[in-house]
């Protein structure tokens, strides 16, 4: 049996010799590799950046390597056997270090290299055929080196190229066919150099490109379409931060697919009517930070599906009235920072999609040539399409730091020296006069209403009281006998007789009232002066801040609230139309949110009670005035008040609060008063038991209550035959010990056959006696 044994052990041994051997081969490559400063992931990436090195490292066996990172070194040339045996490398970053030479076969055995990044560097040239092997490259960033200069066989051989960055270099012109090797380029960056010049077939053979930005270079003027040919399917051209002075016509003619095109921060003072001619598919135009004065009336007609259109920051003083007429889709417009001061009123009638319009930044004078704008932000406005416009006036000086918005077509006269049409500003007939009173015993009635203070017989502005009213009087009567001034308009028009839910105590209460977007700049209110001497309120806002205080919450129910304030009594100041009250009130805490609005009726008291609310749940309230049919568009966030709803039953036969809160309180401080009391007496009562047990007992008192020792003679070994002492007797004599007795002595003492004990046995007669 045992040499069968043997023979096996012998037969295994070098299977079990080879495998170790096999694993150890295996596991040599992983770490001969790496070298020294570098880290490998997965034995495919090989991470050297950021270590210092001056060279490129060598590696034992390269063949597995997929990604190779030797960014952030101090390398500076590369040479033509740095990468000669890493036949699969697909990625190769070389950024950020100091190279200023690439030997031309660097690159030669790289044939499946898909991304290199050449970037923040030294570069001054790409030596002709130094890429030309890297047949499936994708990606190349030569970005912020120093190329001045490229030719034709610069990207021979890369005809897959997808991607190419060549801004931040030196660049001061691209010749012929500079790119014709790259068919698939999709993406150039050719921004921040020096180009000043473009050769006509500069782009040729980039018809797939899609993204081209030229900007902040120093071209001065474009005026060949055949430059941008080439680039039929081109959606997006940067030509920002140039000193471009002049556009040739039909410069963009041959870019139809052409979506985003930016011309921001040149020099241009005036553009060709055919500049944009071809750009149909056009969505964004940025002409932004130049010298325009003026708009041609038929610059943007080729224009059709412009949605983004930005003329800021120019010297714009006028534009024809049909400007933006072929933009149908225009949604953002910008003219803020130009030298605007008038605009005629059907500007943007035809803009039907427009939501957002930036006027501010230009020396706005509010005359009556506003009139036709002022009534078409208050139309959009109302219509909830058009976000807040800034329309800040400069001129005339009583109105310097106003907004259009909130001023009244009364505000807008016409300037010294001009005329305004008829038709800009039509006003309202006057209607049959109603009750007993004059006409213009009424306009001093609306004009100082009862109940604030008024003077009803202050005079009007012009004319004295035999005098017909002017067209402002016109709509405050107008105000006063049911019709209400549209928003943004010095039209009157019949109210809505849509009745609201019945949500206050009074009986049907008038529909909401539009008003006009508050400017958000506004920096003060402003109070119209008028010709009896004192001031006139001609604001809701002025009117909130100078009237309305003390909101107060009276009752609190599970379906009903009621509000009330305070008004001020001023009597200086006159009121320009009659005056309600509606308030605010916004549900919070739930998913879906609300504002409701609650209009009073003229002359009711100052207290409401809303209704129909939900139990337990917290609300706004928030009041505010309606002076002449318009409202402060302001949130009145002085004037609001917070509170929450009882919850069902809370009201009738619900417990206390606030006792169930004490009563629980008091329970909780008497169960820790007495948790307390247990744990101190617990204390106390130890450290009385540990002191007892402290105290030194004389051993005569032990033995005064117990029963009388046994005699000494012969029976003490009798006596302590049963004791077992702590140290190891002497003699095999075993002492018994009584239950009685507490004090241990050793058996030697009473041992009969020592000759020491017959003498001691006279002194523990002596010793125990008692």
């Amino acid at each position: 049996m045992e040499a069968p044994r043997r023979l096996g052990l012998m037969l295994l041994l070098p299977w079990v010799v080879c495998g170790c051997f096999s694993l150890l081969l295996l596991l040599l490559p992983v770490e001969s590799m790496c070298p020294e400063p570098c880290d490998c992931q997965l034995q495919q990436h090989l991470l050297c950046t950021n270590r210092g090195l001056r060279a490129v490292p060598k590696t034992a066996d390269p063949q597995g390597i997929l990604t190779y990172s030797l960014g952030g070194n101090f390398i500076a040339n590369i040479s033509a056997f740095d990468f000669h045996r890493l036949a699969g490398l697909q990625r190769l970053d070389l950024q950020y270090n100091r190279i200023r030479w690439l030997h031309p076969k660097a690159f030669e055995r790289l044939a499946l290299l898909e991304e290199l990044y050449l970037g923040n560097n030294q570069l001054v040239a790409l030596a002709p055929g130094t890429l030309r092997p890297l047949a499936k490259l994708r990606i190349l960033y030569v970005n912020a080196n120093e190329i001045g200069r490229l030719s034709t066989a610069s990207f021979a051989g890369l005809a897959s190229l997808v991607k190419l960055r060549l801004d931040g270099n030196a660049l001061a012109s691209l010749g012929e066919a500079t790119f014709s090797g790259l068919p698939n380029l999709l993406y150039l960056h050719l921004e921040s150099n020096h180009i000043r010049w473009l050769s006509r077939g500069a782009f040729a053979g980039l018809a797939k490109l899609r993204f081209l930005d030229l900007s902040g270079n120093q071209q001065s003027s474009l005026r060949h379409p055949e430059i941008f040919g080439p680039l039929r399917s081109l959606s997006t051209l940067l030509l920002a931060g140039n000193s471009l002075q002049q556009l040739g016509g039909g410069l963009f003619q041959h870019l139809p697919s052409l979506a985003k095109l930016s011309l921001s921060s040149n020099r241009l003072t005036q553009l060709a009517p055919d500049a944009f001619a071809g750009l149909g598919a056009l969505k964004e135009l940025r002409l932004d930070g130049n010298l325009l004065s003026h708009l041609p009336a038929t610059l943007l007609e080729p224009l059709r599906s412009l949605e983004a259109l930005d003329l800021s920051r120019n010297v714009l003083a006028a534009l024809h009235p049909a400007a933006f007429g072929p933009l149908p889709k225009l949604r953002e417009l910008s003219l803020r920072d130009n030298a605007l001061a008038v605009l005629p009123g059907d500007l943007f009638t035809s803009s039907l999609a427009l939501q957002r319009l930036e006027l501010d930044g230009n020396a706005w004078s509010c005359d009556c040539r506003l009139r036709g704008l002022k009534r078409w932000l208050g139309t959009r406005h109302s219509q909830g399409r058009l976000l807040t416009v800034f329309v800040q006036c400069r001129l005339p000086p009583a109105l310097s730091g106003k907004y259009l918005d909130y001023l009244q077509d009364a505000q807008l006269l016409p300037p010294d020296g001009a005329d305004c049409h008829s038709g800009t500003s039509p006003s309202p007939s006057l209607p049959p006069a109603t009750g007993q009173r004059p006409r213009e015993q009424q306009w001093q009635l609306i004009l100082a209403p009862e109940g604030f203070g008024g003077n009803s017989s202050s005079s009007p502005a012009q004319g004295g009281p035999g005098s017909l009213p002017s067209a402002s009087t016109m709509r405050l009567l107008d105000a006063q006998e049911g019709f209400a001034p549209a928003r943004g308009s010095g039209r009157a028009e019949p109210t809505p007789t849509a009745s609201l839910p019945d949500l206050l105590g009074s009986s049907r209460p008038p529909p909401p009232l539009a008003g006009p977007a508050w400017p958000r700049r506004a920096r003060k209110h402003h109070l119209a002066p008028s010709a009896a001497g004192a001031p006139l309120v001609s604001d809701a806002c002025d009117f909130n801040k100078l009237f309305l205080c003390n909101l107060s919450v009276e009752a609190v129910g599970t379906s009903s609230v009621t509000v009330r304030w305070w008004v001020r009594p001023h009597r200086s100041p006159r009121l320009l139309g009659p005056v309600r009250f509606r308030l605010l009130f916004d549900r919070f805490g739930a998913t879906v949110k609300f504002q409701r609005f609650v209009y009073l009726a003229e002359r009711s008291e100052p207290a409401a009670t809303l209704r129909e609310l939900r139990p337990d749940t917290p609300y706004l309230v928030c009041v505010e005035g309606v002076l002449g049919g318009r409202v402060c568009p302001v949130a009145p966030r002085d004037h609001c008040v917070g509170l929450v709803t009882l919850p069902n039953g809370g009201a009738a036969g619900g417990p206390d609060q606030q006792l169930l809160t004490l009563v629980l309180l008091a329970v909780n401080a008497l169960l820790l008063f007495v948790a307390l009391a247990a744990w101190v007496s617990r204390l106390v009562r130890r450290k009385m038991q540990g002191r007892r047990q402290a105290a030194p007992v004389h051993v005569r008192q032990m033995y005064s209550t117990r029963r009388p020792l046994r005699s000494m003679g012969t029976g003490v070994s009798a006596d302590f035959s049963g004791f077992q002492s702590h140290r190891p007797p002497r003699s095999a004599v075993a002492c018994a010990l009584s239950e009685t007795d507490l004090i241990e002595f050793p058996c030697e003492r009473f041992a009969d056959s020592s000759s020491a004990r017959r003498g001691e046995d006279h002194l523990l007669q002596q010793r125990f006696a008692d």
